[in-house]
């Protein structure tokens, strides 16, 4: 590419970035900060339009050009480090070769600086070689990306042993509050007034989901856009996709299923495909997109997981609303989804259980060598055949598992029950997610 179109790239984008709001502080940013000092690069991916960008403006504004004076609105500046976002259309043809020129640019409008942020890198084939050829003279990379497998097969070539990864999701519930403008205080959830609010915002929360620029301008044309972006761009240009509907098809089920199971072979049969292979290849895509996640049924057989029945999950709930196929609204399968955004936050070890007699437990999270809690699930408990269904499949469960305690999440519901010596904590998931969405129960 031409010297020149590059400075130009560069000069309009750091106009532009200065101009963007920082935003409110996300909960990564700490964990991407705490990295700042190491020699690594570090990585930030998630899905599109999750906030990678403002997050790589919020550690700029406050590692590399620390505002002064309080009272000043804090933005961004290039005093410090270099910049660029690589999803520009003009940089298309960008490839490794243009590195040299670009950082020529950078020597040119800013000087020597050793700190690069690259947004969106991943569109630029064999990356990873700049990156480490700078990391050998001292500088440093923040780099975002939003396809996991690329940036952990690149990452794994060039860098193995030089990088951290962080993942960015969607607003959490914390986030969202924060960017409603309600702050909670130390006894939020015990005064009337707070607490109503609170359970307002988790309502709305529960429906819109967390994408901050849906949130901003409340459009679904820009989820839906997102959506877009992830089959064409991520999915069908990047893997030279020929036969566009059937991965359509299979993604729109997929967003109309969340909480629900499914196996390759039935959708090779419901979608008409004749290759369960080509079903598997378009839904690790997706997953690979940040757009879906898919988990096996725990068993100690590892091969028994690959080939177990898999559950789908969607990275935001307002991005499922706005996509997928339903005739009625199903809110236990939304709080499902929620609970298991927050467990995904936390632990990369995610399962579903099924009993010896097929009752089914929604989450079983192994975080430790034999450390197994299990998590129920449900809109609420008033039902008492719903009650049954829940309870017996967890007691059944922990006693295969023997386990004594075990958690239900509910919309509204609060208890602990105690059952043949066992205990069963239930809590609202609202509770859940200020108190930290963990495994203390």
């Amino acid at each position: 590419m031409h010297k020149s179109l590059l400075k130009e790239i560069v000069l309009e984008q750091e106009k532009d970035r200065l101009d963007i709001d920082t935003g409110i502080p996300r909960d990564a940013l700490s964990v991407v900060s705490r990295h700042a000092s190491l020699p690594h690069a570090v990585v930030v991916s998630g899905v599109r339009r999750c906030g990678k960008s403002t997050l790589l403006n919020q550690v700029i504004s406050g590692l590399y050009n620390p505002v002064r004076e309080p009272a000043a609105k804090p933005k961004a500046s290039s005093n410090g480090v270099y910049y660029l976002n690589f999803e520009d259309e003009r940089l298309v043809d960008f490839n490794v070769e243009d590195f040299n020129h670009l950082y020529e640019v950078f020597l040119e409008l800013y000087g020597d600086k050793k700190v690069f942020f690259f947004d969106e890198v991943q569109n630029v084939p064999k990356w990873e070689v700049f990156v480490r050829r700078m990391q050998g003279k001292g500088c440093k990379f923040f780099i975002t990306g939003s396809n996991a497998s690329l940036l952990s097969r690149e990452l794994g070539t060039k860098l193995t042993g030089r990088n951290v990864t962080v993942e960015l999701f969607p607003f959490s519930f914390m986030e969202f509050l924060f960017f409603k403008g309600f702050h909670l205080s130390e006894n939020s959830l015990s005064l009337t007034a707070e607490r109503a609010a609170i359970k307002k915002h988790f309502a709305e929360y529960l429906n819109h989901g967390g994408m901050p620029e849906y949130l901003k301008y409340q459009d679904a044309t820009i989820l839906k856009r997102v959506y877009e972006d992830i089959l064409y761009r991520d999915i069908v240009a990047r893997h030279g996709i020929k036969q566009v509907k059937p991965l359509r098809e299979l993604g729109l089920y997929l967003l109309s299923n969340i909480g629900g199971t499914f196996s390759y072979n039935n959708l090779k049969k419901i979608l008409g495909l004749g290759s369960m292979n080509t079903i598997k290849s378009y839904a690790d895509f997706m997953e690979n997109s940040y757009l879906i996640f898919l988990i096996s049924r725990f068993s100690y057989s590892l091969k028994q997981q690959f080939v177990s029945v898999k559950k789908i999950y969607c990275i935001d709930n307002g991005l499922a609303e706005a996509v997928a196929f339903q005739f009625s609204k199903n809110k236990g399968k939304f709080l499902e989804n929620l609970v298991f955004l927050e467990l995904r936050r936390k632990f990369p070890e995610i399962y579903y259980y099924k009993t010896t007699n097929n009752l089914e437990v929604d989450f079983l999270i192994k975080s430790g060598k034999n450390d197994l809690k299990l998590i129920q699930v449900a809109d609420n408990l008033d039902n008492e055949k719903i009650r049954q269904r829940e309870l017996n499949a967890l007691i059944k469960a922990m006693d295969e598992l023997k386990l004594k305690t075990a958690l239900i999440l509910t919309e509204d519901t609060e208890e602990e029950i105690a059952l043949e010596g066992k205990v069963v904590t239930v809590k609202p998931i609202y509770k859940w997610l200020l108190g930290g969405g963990g495994l203390e129960f």
